[in-house]
Protein backbone atom coordinates (compact mmCIF):
# COMPACT_ATOMS: atom_id res chain seq x y z
CA UNK A 1 0.00 0.00 0.00
CA UNK A 2 1.17 3.77 -0.98
CA UNK A 3 2.42 5.33 1.62
CA UNK A 4 0.81 8.89 2.39
CA UNK A 5 1.94 12.36 3.88
CA UNK A 6 -0.30 11.61 6.49
CA UNK A 7 1.42 7.83 7.07
CA UNK A 8 4.82 10.20 7.78
CA UNK A 9 2.99 12.87 10.18
CA UNK A 10 1.83 9.60 12.00
CA UNK A 11 5.23 7.59 11.94
CA UNK A 12 6.84 10.79 13.35
CA UNK A 13 4.30 11.33 16.36
CA UNK A 14 4.85 8.02 17.18
CA UNK A 15 8.70 8.16 16.77
CA UNK A 16 8.15 11.01 19.37
CA UNK A 17 6.53 9.30 21.65
CA UNK A 18 2.86 10.31 21.35
CA UNK A 19 0.41 7.94 22.30
CA UNK A 20 -3.04 9.83 21.14
CA UNK A 21 -4.52 12.58 19.44
CA UNK A 22 -7.41 14.27 21.13
CA UNK A 23 -10.38 15.99 18.50
CA UNK A 24 -13.23 15.53 16.41
CA UNK A 25 -13.40 13.74 12.95
CA UNK A 26 -14.28 15.54 9.71
CA UNK A 27 -13.79 14.79 6.19
CA UNK A 28 -10.68 16.91 5.94
CA UNK A 29 -9.21 14.56 8.85
CA UNK A 30 -9.92 11.70 6.64
CA UNK A 31 -6.29 11.09 5.66
CA UNK A 32 -5.05 11.30 8.83
CA UNK A 33 -8.00 9.33 10.37
CA UNK A 34 -6.74 6.66 8.34
CA UNK A 35 -3.65 6.27 9.03
CA UNK A 36 -3.91 6.54 12.48
CA UNK A 37 -5.95 3.20 11.72
CA UNK A 38 -3.54 1.75 9.64
CA UNK A 39 -0.69 2.45 12.13
CA UNK A 40 -2.66 0.73 15.41
CA UNK A 41 -0.03 2.77 17.28
CA UNK A 42 -1.85 6.02 18.32
CA UNK A 43 -5.19 6.13 20.05
CA UNK A 44 -7.86 8.51 18.74
CA UNK A 45 -9.58 10.08 21.75
CA UNK A 46 -12.94 11.22 20.07
CA UNK A 47 -14.10 14.79 22.63
CA UNK A 48 -17.33 16.35 21.63
CA UNK A 49 -15.76 19.65 21.55
CA UNK A 50 -12.34 20.84 20.05
CA UNK A 51 -11.89 23.60 22.77
CA UNK A 52 -12.18 19.95 25.05
CA UNK A 53 -9.39 18.61 22.47
CA UNK A 54 -7.05 21.39 23.24
CA UNK A 55 -7.54 21.63 26.53
CA UNK A 56 -6.99 18.05 27.29
CA UNK A 57 -3.71 18.31 25.34
CA UNK A 58 -2.44 20.75 27.45
CA UNK A 59 -2.96 18.92 30.50
CA UNK A 60 -1.36 15.63 29.00
CA UNK A 61 1.52 17.69 28.62
CA UNK A 62 1.57 19.27 31.86
CA UNK A 63 1.39 15.72 33.51
CA UNK A 64 3.86 13.58 31.62
CA UNK A 65 6.21 16.19 30.72
CA UNK A 66 6.07 15.46 27.09
CA UNK A 67 4.57 17.06 23.83
CA UNK A 68 0.88 16.18 23.26
CA UNK A 69 -1.45 16.04 19.77
CA UNK A 70 -4.65 17.72 18.93
CA UNK A 71 -6.45 17.96 15.86
CA UNK A 72 -9.40 20.16 14.49
CA UNK A 73 -11.22 19.38 10.60
CA UNK A 74 -11.42 22.76 7.76
CA UNK A 75 -13.02 26.12 9.10
CA UNK A 76 -15.13 25.39 12.54
CA UNK A 77 -13.32 22.45 13.64
CA UNK A 78 -9.66 23.92 13.69
CA UNK A 79 -10.99 27.34 15.07
CA UNK A 80 -12.52 25.71 18.00
CA UNK A 81 -9.27 24.62 19.09
CA UNK A 82 -7.66 28.36 19.40
CA UNK A 83 -9.53 29.15 23.44
CA UNK A 84 -7.46 26.09 24.58
CA UNK A 85 -4.37 26.32 22.71
CA UNK A 86 -3.81 29.92 24.17
CA UNK A 87 -4.14 28.46 27.02
CA UNK A 88 -1.21 25.97 26.88
CA UNK A 89 1.18 28.82 25.23
CA UNK A 90 0.11 30.96 28.31
CA UNK A 91 1.00 28.06 30.89
CA UNK A 92 3.96 27.17 28.59
CA UNK A 93 3.07 23.66 27.57
CA UNK A 94 4.55 21.64 24.65
CA UNK A 95 1.84 20.94 22.23
CA UNK A 96 1.36 20.27 18.69
CA UNK A 97 -1.99 20.90 17.12
CA UNK A 98 -3.06 19.77 13.65
CA UNK A 99 -5.50 22.19 11.87
CA UNK A 100 -6.78 20.49 8.76
CA UNK A 101 -7.45 22.43 5.92
CA UNK A 102 -10.07 22.93 2.08
CA UNK A 103 -8.27 21.53 -0.78
CA UNK A 104 -5.36 23.39 -1.76
CA UNK A 105 -6.79 24.46 -5.29
CA UNK A 106 -9.97 26.17 -3.53
CA UNK A 107 -7.72 28.27 -1.23
CA UNK A 108 -8.07 32.16 -1.98
CA UNK A 109 -12.33 31.26 -3.33
CA UNK A 110 -13.94 31.59 -0.51
CA UNK A 111 -14.77 27.92 -0.69
CA UNK A 112 -16.70 26.21 1.93
CA UNK A 113 -15.76 26.72 5.52
CA UNK A 114 -13.02 28.62 4.36
CA UNK A 115 -10.77 30.25 6.76
CA UNK A 116 -6.77 31.57 7.09
CA UNK A 117 -5.53 29.24 9.45
CA UNK A 118 -1.79 30.83 8.88
CA UNK A 119 -3.24 33.94 10.26
CA UNK A 120 -5.46 32.87 12.47
CA UNK A 121 -2.82 30.39 14.89
CA UNK A 122 -0.09 33.06 14.97
CA UNK A 123 -0.47 34.94 18.49
CA UNK A 124 -1.27 31.44 19.75
CA UNK A 125 1.62 29.97 18.56
CA UNK A 126 5.50 29.72 18.71
CA UNK A 127 5.22 27.84 14.84
CA UNK A 128 2.74 27.64 12.16
CA UNK A 129 3.43 26.47 8.52
CA UNK A 130 1.41 25.17 5.59
CA UNK A 131 2.05 22.12 4.71
CA UNK A 132 1.54 22.41 0.50
CA UNK A 133 4.08 19.44 -0.81
CA UNK A 134 5.37 15.80 -0.36
CA UNK A 135 8.91 16.98 0.48
CA UNK A 136 7.60 19.20 3.19
CA UNK A 137 6.30 16.87 5.60
CA UNK A 138 9.34 15.23 7.52
CA UNK A 139 10.81 18.65 8.16
CA UNK A 140 7.63 20.33 9.13
CA UNK A 141 6.77 18.22 11.74
CA UNK A 142 10.21 17.78 13.24
CA UNK A 143 10.80 21.99 13.22
CA UNK A 144 7.12 21.87 15.05
CA UNK A 145 7.90 19.68 17.22
CA UNK A 146 11.03 20.73 18.02
CA UNK A 147 9.43 24.40 18.22
CA UNK A 148 6.80 23.23 20.51
CA UNK A 149 9.37 21.49 23.39
CA UNK A 150 12.19 23.76 23.28
CA UNK A 151 10.11 27.12 23.35
CA UNK A 152 7.32 24.79 25.48
CA UNK A 153 4.75 26.18 23.65
CA UNK A 154 2.22 25.60 20.69
CA UNK A 155 3.15 24.45 17.36
CA UNK A 156 0.48 23.97 14.40
CA UNK A 157 1.04 22.57 10.76
CA UNK A 158 -2.25 23.48 8.69
CA UNK A 159 -2.98 20.53 6.30
CA UNK A 160 -5.13 20.41 3.52
CA UNK A 161 -7.47 17.57 3.45
CA UNK A 162 -6.06 16.55 -0.05
CA UNK A 163 -2.32 17.34 0.82
CA UNK A 164 -2.58 15.16 3.50
CA UNK A 165 -3.61 11.85 1.17
CA UNK A 166 -0.86 12.33 -1.74
CA UNK A 167 1.71 9.60 -1.95
CA UNK A 168 4.86 10.45 -0.35
CA UNK A 169 8.44 8.82 -0.57
CA UNK A 170 10.22 10.47 1.99
CA UNK A 171 11.79 8.67 4.53
CA UNK A 172 10.88 10.26 8.14
CA UNK A 173 13.75 10.26 10.80
CA UNK A 174 14.32 7.78 13.80
CA UNK A 175 14.69 10.74 16.02
CA UNK A 176 12.10 13.92 15.20
CA UNK A 177 12.90 15.90 18.79
CA UNK A 178 15.45 16.40 20.65
CA UNK A 179 15.06 17.57 24.49
CA UNK A 180 17.41 18.85 26.16
CA UNK A 181 18.45 19.92 29.79
CA UNK A 182 20.96 22.66 29.80
CA UNK A 183 22.63 24.11 33.15
CA UNK A 184 21.52 27.89 32.78
CA UNK A 185 22.86 30.23 35.25
CA UNK A 186 24.09 34.27 36.01
CA UNK A 187 27.34 34.47 35.49
CA UNK A 188 29.75 34.63 38.57
CA UNK A 189 30.15 38.47 38.40
CA UNK A 190 25.95 38.70 38.28
CA UNK A 191 25.92 36.17 41.22
CA UNK A 192 28.50 38.13 43.11
CA UNK A 193 26.00 41.46 42.84
CA UNK A 194 22.50 39.34 43.18
CA UNK A 195 24.35 38.10 46.29
CA UNK A 196 25.35 41.55 47.44
CA UNK A 197 22.12 42.82 47.82
CA UNK A 198 20.67 39.70 49.31
CA UNK A 199 23.59 39.89 51.95
CA UNK A 200 22.79 43.57 53.02
CA UNK A 201 19.27 42.75 53.24
CA UNK A 202 17.63 43.04 56.98
CA UNK A 203 13.92 41.67 55.92
CA UNK A 204 14.10 39.39 52.93
CA UNK A 205 11.39 37.60 51.61
CA UNK A 206 10.93 35.42 48.20
CA UNK A 207 8.03 35.48 46.27
CA UNK A 208 8.25 31.96 44.38
CA UNK A 209 6.05 30.91 41.09
CA UNK A 210 5.79 28.00 38.77
CA UNK A 211 9.61 28.00 37.24
CA UNK A 212 10.58 26.77 41.12
CA UNK A 213 9.46 23.23 39.92
CA UNK A 214 11.93 20.56 41.17
CA UNK A 215 13.87 23.31 43.18
CA UNK A 216 11.73 22.63 46.40
CA UNK A 217 15.62 21.91 48.37
CA UNK A 218 17.36 24.19 47.10
CA UNK A 219 14.90 26.86 48.08
CA UNK A 220 14.52 25.46 51.72
CA UNK A 221 18.66 26.01 51.71
CA UNK A 222 18.19 29.39 50.67
CA UNK A 223 15.25 30.44 52.99
CA UNK A 224 17.24 29.22 55.63
CA UNK A 225 20.19 31.01 54.54
CA UNK A 226 18.55 33.96 54.14
CA UNK A 227 15.90 33.80 57.24
CA UNK A 228 13.44 34.94 54.70
CA UNK A 229 9.87 33.82 54.63
CA UNK A 230 8.47 32.67 50.75
CA UNK A 231 5.47 33.87 49.71
CA UNK A 232 4.17 31.42 46.84
CA UNK A 233 2.07 32.86 43.34
CA UNK A 234 -0.88 30.08 42.81
CA UNK A 235 0.84 28.01 39.94
CA UNK A 236 4.68 27.56 42.55
CA UNK A 237 1.69 26.12 45.04
CA UNK A 238 1.85 22.54 44.04
CA UNK A 239 5.91 22.79 44.11
CA UNK A 240 6.69 24.45 47.33
CA UNK A 241 3.95 24.54 49.84
CA UNK A 242 4.19 21.19 51.26
CA UNK A 243 7.22 20.51 54.02
CA UNK A 244 8.25 24.44 54.25
CA UNK A 245 8.80 25.80 57.66
CA UNK A 246 9.34 29.03 55.95
CA UNK A 247 6.18 29.04 53.78
CA UNK A 248 4.44 32.76 54.51
CA UNK A 249 1.14 31.91 52.28
CA UNK A 250 0.39 33.09 48.52
CA UNK A 251 -0.55 36.48 47.67
CA UNK A 252 -2.64 38.22 45.30
CA UNK A 253 -6.58 38.04 44.67
CA UNK A 254 -7.11 34.33 45.93
CA UNK A 255 -4.37 34.61 48.82
CA UNK A 256 -4.08 35.56 52.32
CA UNK A 257 -2.86 38.70 54.39
CA UNK A 258 0.11 36.94 55.41
CA UNK A 259 1.45 36.47 52.21
CA UNK A 260 0.46 40.03 51.51
CA UNK A 261 2.13 41.14 54.23
CA UNK A 262 5.34 39.66 54.10
CA UNK A 263 5.81 41.40 50.82
CA UNK A 264 5.23 44.18 52.43
CA UNK A 265 7.22 44.74 55.32
CA UNK A 266 10.02 43.52 53.80
CA UNK A 267 13.39 45.56 52.28
CA UNK A 268 14.86 42.99 50.04
CA UNK A 269 12.29 41.13 47.26
CA UNK A 270 13.73 38.07 45.66
CA UNK A 271 11.06 37.36 42.64
CA UNK A 272 12.28 33.57 41.75
CA UNK A 273 10.46 32.08 38.32
CA UNK A 274 7.09 33.59 38.80
CA UNK A 275 5.38 36.71 36.49
CA UNK A 276 3.23 37.66 38.67
CA UNK A 277 0.98 40.11 37.49
CA UNK A 278 -0.74 41.77 39.94
CA UNK A 279 1.41 45.10 40.67
CA UNK A 280 -0.48 46.44 42.83
CA UNK A 281 0.59 43.53 45.53
CA UNK A 282 4.04 44.30 44.82
CA UNK A 283 6.47 46.70 47.72
CA UNK A 284 6.80 50.11 46.33
CA UNK A 285 9.75 50.88 48.44
CA UNK A 286 11.67 47.59 48.94
CA UNK A 287 14.74 46.60 47.32
CA UNK A 288 13.65 44.26 44.16
CA UNK A 289 15.82 41.54 42.67
CA UNK A 290 14.68 39.05 40.08
CA UNK A 291 15.73 35.22 38.67
CA UNK A 292 13.97 33.87 35.58
CA UNK A 293 14.83 31.68 32.96
CA UNK A 294 12.68 34.19 30.29
CA UNK A 295 15.22 37.35 30.30
CA UNK A 296 12.22 39.15 28.69
CA UNK A 297 10.33 38.61 31.72
CA UNK A 298 12.88 40.83 33.93
CA UNK A 299 11.01 44.55 34.93
CA UNK A 300 7.37 43.73 33.25
CA UNK A 301 6.11 43.20 36.54
CA UNK A 302 7.33 46.19 38.92
CA UNK A 303 10.50 48.09 38.76
CA UNK A 304 13.44 45.81 39.61
CA UNK A 305 16.48 46.88 41.32
CA UNK A 306 18.43 43.68 39.57
CA UNK A 307 17.81 41.22 37.39
CA UNK A 308 18.97 37.81 35.94
CA UNK A 309 18.50 35.49 33.65
CA UNK A 310 18.88 31.75 34.91
CA UNK A 311 17.09 28.35 35.80
CA UNK A 312 15.69 28.97 39.69
CA UNK A 313 17.36 25.75 40.96
CA UNK A 314 20.85 25.72 39.20
CA UNK A 315 20.63 29.46 40.00
CA UNK A 316 20.21 29.18 43.79
CA UNK A 317 22.53 25.81 43.91
CA UNK A 318 25.14 28.66 42.27
CA UNK A 319 24.79 31.51 44.48
CA UNK A 320 24.46 30.18 48.30
CA UNK A 321 28.12 29.87 48.25
CA UNK A 322 28.24 33.92 47.83
CA UNK A 323 25.72 34.61 50.91
CA UNK A 324 26.14 35.70 54.67
CA UNK A 325 24.39 33.40 56.99
CA UNK A 326 24.37 36.63 59.54
CA UNK A 327 20.51 37.15 58.96
CA UNK A 328 17.61 38.23 61.71
CA UNK A 329 15.27 35.41 61.69
CA UNK A 330 12.45 38.31 63.36
CA UNK A 331 10.99 39.02 59.60
CA UNK A 332 10.91 35.24 59.12
CA UNK A 333 8.97 34.08 62.78
CA UNK A 334 6.54 36.87 62.27
CA UNK A 335 5.79 36.17 58.84
CA UNK A 336 5.16 32.39 59.97
CA UNK A 337 3.37 33.47 62.89
CA UNK A 338 0.97 35.36 60.78
CA UNK A 339 0.65 32.43 58.57
CA UNK A 340 -0.15 30.14 60.93
CA UNK A 341 -2.96 32.48 62.68
CA UNK A 342 -4.31 33.31 58.99
CA UNK A 343 -4.51 29.13 58.56
CA UNK A 344 -6.42 28.88 61.35
CA UNK A 345 -8.76 31.23 60.62
CA UNK A 346 -9.58 29.68 57.45
CA UNK A 347 -9.37 26.22 58.21
CA UNK A 348 -12.50 27.44 60.89
CA UNK A 349 -14.22 28.03 58.37
CA UNK A 350 -14.27 25.13 56.82
CA UNK A 351 -17.22 23.48 58.53
CA UNK A 352 -20.29 21.96 58.10
CA UNK A 353 -23.06 21.04 61.01
CA UNK A 354 -25.76 18.24 59.70
CA UNK A 355 -29.02 20.59 58.44
CA UNK A 356 -27.56 23.84 58.46
CA UNK A 357 -27.87 24.41 54.49
CA UNK A 358 -26.48 25.19 52.48
CA UNK A 359 -22.69 23.96 52.70
CA UNK A 360 -19.98 26.27 52.61
CA UNK A 361 -17.70 25.62 49.91
CA UNK A 362 -14.77 25.88 52.27
CA UNK A 363 -16.07 22.59 53.87
CA UNK A 364 -16.15 20.71 50.62
CA UNK A 365 -12.72 21.89 49.38
CA UNK A 366 -11.38 20.37 52.08
CA UNK A 367 -13.19 17.32 52.43
CA UNK A 368 -12.44 16.58 49.11
CA UNK A 369 -8.75 17.35 49.64
CA UNK A 370 -9.04 15.15 53.05
CA UNK A 371 -10.03 12.03 50.66
CA UNK A 372 -8.67 12.56 47.67
CA UNK A 373 -5.50 10.24 46.79
CA UNK A 374 -1.82 10.85 48.05
CA UNK A 375 -1.22 11.78 44.24
CA UNK A 376 -4.32 13.26 42.96
CA UNK A 377 -4.39 15.15 39.77
CA UNK A 378 -6.28 18.17 40.97
CA UNK A 379 -8.38 20.59 38.12
CA UNK A 380 -10.43 23.71 38.97
CA UNK A 381 -12.48 25.73 36.58
CA UNK A 382 -11.72 30.17 37.27
CA UNK A 383 -13.77 31.98 39.70
CA UNK A 384 -14.51 30.59 42.87
CA UNK A 385 -13.49 26.66 42.55
CA UNK A 386 -9.39 28.09 42.04
CA UNK A 387 -10.58 30.10 45.15
CA UNK A 388 -10.79 27.83 47.07
CA UNK A 389 -8.80 24.95 45.46
CA UNK A 390 -5.99 28.01 46.51
CA UNK A 391 -6.78 27.75 50.22
CA UNK A 392 -7.97 24.41 50.90
CA UNK A 393 -6.54 21.65 48.58
CA UNK A 394 -3.44 20.41 50.11
CA UNK A 395 -0.09 19.91 48.30
CA UNK A 396 2.32 16.87 49.12
CA UNK A 397 4.90 17.17 46.62
CA UNK A 398 2.82 14.14 44.41
CA UNK A 399 -0.41 15.38 44.00
CA UNK A 400 -0.53 18.09 41.14
CA UNK A 401 -3.16 21.44 40.55
CA UNK A 402 -4.03 22.34 36.97
CA UNK A 403 -5.87 25.17 35.76
CA UNK A 404 -6.59 28.13 33.50
CA UNK A 405 -4.11 30.47 35.85
CA UNK A 406 -2.92 32.70 33.21
CA UNK A 407 -5.22 32.25 30.72
CA UNK A 408 -8.15 32.65 32.90
CA UNK A 409 -10.72 30.75 30.69
CA UNK A 410 -14.35 29.42 32.10
CA UNK A 411 -14.78 25.50 31.91
CA UNK A 412 -11.39 24.36 32.04
CA UNK A 413 -11.90 22.13 34.40
CA UNK A 414 -13.50 19.03 33.02
CA UNK A 415 -11.57 18.96 29.88
CA UNK A 416 -8.09 19.01 31.94
CA UNK A 417 -9.27 16.49 33.60
CA UNK A 418 -9.85 14.20 30.87
CA UNK A 419 -6.40 15.16 29.40
CA UNK A 420 -4.52 14.39 33.01
CA UNK A 421 -7.17 10.92 33.51
CA UNK A 422 -6.33 9.79 29.82
CA UNK A 423 -2.48 10.24 29.82
CA UNK A 424 -2.40 8.63 33.62
CA UNK A 425 -4.73 6.04 34.17
CA UNK A 426 -3.69 4.88 37.13
CA UNK A 427 -3.79 8.05 39.49
CA UNK A 428 -7.30 10.18 40.83
CA UNK A 429 -8.55 12.97 38.71
CA UNK A 430 -10.51 15.30 40.08
CA UNK A 431 -12.31 18.22 38.69
CA UNK A 432 -13.16 20.96 40.77
CA UNK A 433 -16.00 22.75 38.42
CA UNK A 434 -18.29 25.46 39.08
CA UNK A 435 -21.49 25.55 37.39
CA UNK A 436 -20.68 28.34 34.93
CA UNK A 437 -18.20 26.59 33.80
CA UNK A 438 -19.30 23.23 33.66
CA UNK A 439 -22.54 24.39 31.13
CA UNK A 440 -20.47 25.56 29.07
CA UNK A 441 -18.64 22.56 27.61
CA UNK A 442 -21.00 19.97 29.87
CA UNK A 443 -21.25 17.75 26.95
CA UNK A 444 -18.02 16.11 27.29
CA UNK A 445 -19.22 14.39 30.14
CA UNK A 446 -20.24 12.00 27.42
CA UNK A 447 -16.88 12.11 26.80
CA UNK A 448 -15.83 10.29 30.33
CA UNK A 449 -18.81 7.43 29.20
CA UNK A 450 -17.36 7.03 26.15
CA UNK A 451 -14.13 5.94 27.01
CA UNK A 452 -14.67 4.65 30.77
CA UNK A 453 -12.72 7.59 32.09
CA UNK A 454 -13.50 7.47 35.85
CA UNK A 455 -12.77 10.99 36.23
CA UNK A 456 -14.79 12.73 39.50
CA UNK A 457 -16.08 15.64 39.13
CA UNK A 458 -17.16 17.86 42.11
CA UNK A 459 -19.56 20.87 41.22
CA UNK A 460 -19.99 24.14 43.17
CA UNK A 461 -22.97 24.28 42.28
CA UNK A 462 -24.12 28.02 43.47
CA UNK A 463 -26.52 28.96 40.81
CA UNK A 464 -24.57 31.69 39.78
CA UNK A 465 -21.37 33.23 38.54
CA UNK A 466 -20.49 34.24 41.87
CA UNK A 467 -16.53 35.55 41.23
CA UNK A 468 -18.26 37.56 38.71
CA UNK A 469 -20.70 38.77 41.28
CA UNK A 470 -18.07 39.26 43.57
CA UNK A 471 -15.80 42.07 40.95
CA UNK A 472 -19.40 43.61 40.47
CA UNK A 473 -19.99 44.13 44.49
CA UNK A 474 -16.62 45.70 44.96
CA UNK A 475 -17.20 48.24 42.24
CA UNK A 476 -20.26 48.79 43.61
CA UNK A 477 -22.23 47.84 41.10
CA UNK A 478 -25.75 44.97 42.01
CA UNK A 479 -25.13 42.23 40.50
CA UNK A 480 -27.11 41.64 37.14
CA UNK A 481 -26.76 38.34 34.52
CA UNK A 482 -24.86 36.20 37.16
CA UNK A 483 -28.05 33.98 37.80
CA UNK A 484 -27.67 30.71 36.83
CA UNK A 485 -31.01 28.93 36.55
CA UNK A 486 -29.85 25.41 36.86
CA UNK A 487 -31.49 21.68 36.61
CA UNK A 488 -30.47 18.98 39.09
CA UNK A 489 -26.85 17.74 37.42
CA UNK A 490 -27.24 14.59 39.51
CA UNK A 491 -30.21 14.00 37.23
CA UNK A 492 -28.40 14.58 34.33
CA UNK A 493 -25.22 12.64 34.77
CA UNK A 494 -27.43 9.90 35.05
CA UNK A 495 -29.57 10.77 32.49
CA UNK A 496 -26.42 10.74 30.21
CA UNK A 497 -25.33 6.73 32.13
CA UNK A 498 -22.98 8.56 34.59
CA UNK A 499 -23.05 8.08 38.54
CA UNK A 500 -24.59 11.25 39.52
CA UNK A 501 -24.98 12.16 43.22
CA UNK A 502 -26.63 15.46 44.43
CA UNK A 503 -25.91 16.89 48.08
CA UNK A 504 -27.37 19.37 49.73
CA UNK A 505 -27.09 18.71 53.92
CA UNK A 506 -23.48 19.34 55.14
CA UNK A 507 -24.11 15.93 57.08
CA UNK A 508 -24.35 13.62 54.24
CA UNK A 509 -21.37 15.53 52.60
CA UNK A 510 -18.16 13.01 54.05
CA UNK A 511 -20.01 10.02 52.95
CA UNK A 512 -20.85 11.28 49.50
CA UNK A 513 -17.44 12.09 48.72
CA UNK A 514 -16.29 8.78 49.85
CA UNK A 515 -18.93 6.48 48.00
CA UNK A 516 -17.56 9.17 44.37
CA UNK A 517 -14.13 8.43 45.05
CA UNK A 518 -14.43 4.90 45.67
CA UNK A 519 -16.71 4.40 42.41
CA UNK A 520 -14.68 2.70 40.08
CA UNK A 521 -16.07 4.78 37.20
CA UNK A 522 -16.76 8.58 36.63
CA UNK A 523 -19.15 10.46 38.63
CA UNK A 524 -20.81 13.37 39.07
CA UNK A 525 -20.82 15.22 42.44
CA UNK A 526 -23.52 17.71 42.84
CA UNK A 527 -22.71 19.86 46.18
CA UNK A 528 -25.39 22.86 46.68
CA UNK A 529 -23.16 25.88 47.72
CA UNK A 530 -23.22 28.72 49.33
CA UNK A 531 -23.62 31.36 46.77
CA UNK A 532 -23.59 34.47 48.96
CA UNK A 533 -19.79 32.86 50.33
CA UNK A 534 -17.33 36.21 50.84
CA UNK A 535 -13.99 35.41 49.57
CA UNK A 536 -11.98 38.66 49.87
CA UNK A 537 -8.40 39.17 48.69
CA UNK A 538 -6.00 39.46 51.37
CA UNK A 539 -5.90 43.60 50.84
CA UNK A 540 -8.94 45.69 50.57
CA UNK A 541 -8.48 49.15 49.08
CA UNK A 542 -10.54 52.36 50.00
CA UNK A 543 -12.12 52.11 46.36
CA UNK A 544 -13.66 48.14 47.03
CA UNK A 545 -14.79 49.14 50.85
CA UNK A 546 -16.70 51.84 49.20
CA UNK A 547 -18.00 50.09 46.30
CA UNK A 548 -19.11 47.27 48.94
CA UNK A 549 -20.65 49.67 50.57
CA UNK A 550 -22.36 51.31 47.55
CA UNK A 551 -23.52 47.75 46.71
CA UNK A 552 -24.92 47.04 49.92
CA UNK A 553 -26.64 50.50 49.66
CA UNK A 554 -27.95 49.93 46.37
CA UNK A 555 -29.23 46.29 47.37
CA UNK A 556 -31.27 48.00 50.24
CA UNK A 557 -33.19 50.45 48.35
CA UNK A 558 -33.36 48.04 45.30
CA UNK A 559 -35.09 45.67 47.45
CA UNK A 560 -37.15 48.68 49.40
CA UNK A 561 -37.88 49.85 45.71
CA UNK A 562 -39.79 46.86 45.29
CA UNK A 563 -41.80 47.05 48.46
CA UNK A 564 -42.74 49.93 47.27
CA UNK A 565 -44.00 49.42 43.90
CA UNK A 566 -45.87 46.45 45.22
CA UNK A 567 -47.30 48.86 48.05
CA UNK A 568 -48.25 51.42 45.26
CA UNK A 569 -49.72 48.57 43.18
CA UNK A 570 -52.10 47.32 45.85
CA UNK A 571 -53.20 50.71 46.47
CA UNK A 572 -53.97 51.31 43.09
CA UNK A 573 -56.45 48.06 42.26
CA UNK A 574 -58.06 49.13 45.52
Amino acid sequence: MRKTISDSLIEALVNAGVKRIYGIVGDSLNAVLDAIRRSGKIEWIHVRHEEVAAFAAGAEAAVTGSIAVCAGSSGPGNLHLINGLYDCKRSRLPVLAIAAHIPSDEVGSDYFQETHPEKLFEDCAEYVEVVNRTNQMPRAVTMAMQKAVSEKGVSVLVLPGDVAALTDEHSVPEHVMHITKPVIHPSESELKQLADYLNKGKRISLLCGAGCAGAHESLMKLCEKLQSPMVVALRGKEHLEYDNPYFAGLNGLIGYSSGYHAMMDCDVLLMLGTDFPYRQFYPEKAVVLQVDIEPQHLGRRTALTYGVCGDVKDTVESLLPYLTEDHDSAHLNKSVKNYKGVREELDALASGKPGRKPIHPQYLTKVVSDLADEDAIFTCDVGTPTLWAARYLQMNGKRRLLGSFNHGTMANALPQAIGAQVSSPDRQAIALSGDGGLTMLMGDLLTLRQHQLPVKVVLFNNGALSFVELEMKAAGSLETGTELDDPNFANVAEAMGIKGIRIEDPGELEDAVRQAFDHNGPVLLDVVVNRQELSLPPKITLEQAHGFSLWMLKAVLNSRGDELLKLAKTNLIR
